[in-house]
């Protein structure tokens, strides 16, 4: 996208829509896949929103007007991740069911740009180095694979994790990731010798979600079962900071606000809302109610001004 361009879009946006706020209203909500959004992700100016589903395919919105840009076509079953490189050349998707690939495709053009070697199993999570050098990847396999992007050929292979790995983030300060499991645990990983860090053992059920601050202070995470509750955790020690239920099903995704004194949270739950609390106190301090079925994914914008939810009723949000 020229420069230009994406200026005037970002301030139009920010002028539409503010940036200090709270997210606390239903602004827009976004139309065009068959079936259930089970990723959503803005790109690193926040002009542009992905969303993967359930349908097979990858729709690109603009965030200022909700017009839909493309849709990405290949995958062979269903996506479920969708995260963007923050050098702002890839969007690297995953396949689910039978498809079991991750896709690289070009932002400005849209195009496939590579496919990465086919896996024995669904790929459930992916997330992009600080750099943009490296994407990790984890699925139904226990394991951790860390692809270098430059060849597409996988680097190193995490193992530690006894069961399926269904969430991954890099703190964005440090470069270390995260990792979360169906074995209850969250373990902390150097990626440049592949060495586990520290292993955080406070869930008591599958560890379904995480996510770092943008300071990289701290890390929150969201569980499965029985539990459905939160935990926030503070980097520097390692130490269980707050255990925040309120949920009435598993926590299916977290997400920061880029001021980092928020964090949101949502559910698989009969309520199928998001919830918004405060990063210093656990505080709660909003519910975001509008989805008519489970809410899969969520994302602050990096400018912090909208969170965009996608949902097994087919459907985004975007909220104010």
């Amino acid at each position: 996208m020229h420069r230009h361009l994406m200026k005037i879009i970002i301030i139009v946006t920010l002028g539409i829509f503010g940036c200090r706020s709270l997210p606390n209203q239903e602004l827009r909500t976004l139309r065009g896949h068959n079936d259930s959004v089970l990723s959503v992700a803005f790109s690193p100016h926040g002009e542009i929103l992905a969303s993967g589903s359930l349908d097979k395919t990858i729709k690109l919105w603009q965030v200022s007007t909700g017009n839909l840009l493309n849709t990405l076509t290949g995958h062979t079953d269903w996506v479920n991740a969708v995260t963007f490189s923050l050098d702002e050349k890839w969007l690297a998707s995953a396949g689910g069911g039978v498809d079991k690939t991750i896709r690289l495709w070009e932002i400005k053009t849209g195009q496939l740009s590579r496919m990465l070697e086919k896996q024995s199993h669904s790929i459930i999570a992916i997330a992009f180095s600080p750099d943009s050098r490296q994407l990790a990847s984890s699925g139904l396999d226990k394991m951790i694979k860390l692809w270098d992007l430059d060849t597409g050929q996988v680097i190193r292979t995490l193992v530690g994790h006894t069961q399926d790995v269904y969430a991954l983030a890099f703190n964005p300060i440090t470069g270390e990731l995260a990792s979360g499991s169906w074995d209850k645990t969250i373990k902390l990983w150097n990626i440049d010798n592949g060495q586990e860090l520290q292993s955080l053992t406070e869930h008591e059920a599958a560890v379904s979600c995480l996510a770092f601050s943008h300071n990289g202070r701290y890390l929150v995470s969201g569980s499965g079962g029985t539990q459905h509750n939160l935990i926030l955790w503070e980097m520097n020690s390692g130490r269980k900071l707050y255990t925040l239920p309120g949920h009435n099903d598993s926590v299916t995704a977290v997400a920061w606000s880029s001021n980092n004194q928020f964090f949101a949270s949502a559910s698989a739950g009969s309520n199928y809302n998001i919830k918004i609390w405060e990063a210093s106190s656990g505080q709660l301090l909003t519910t975001l109610i509008g989805h008519n079925a489970a809410v899969n994914s969520i994302a602050f914008t990096p400018q912090g001004q909208l969170l965009a939810s996608g949902s097994d009723d087919k459907l985004i949000k975007l909220w104010q």
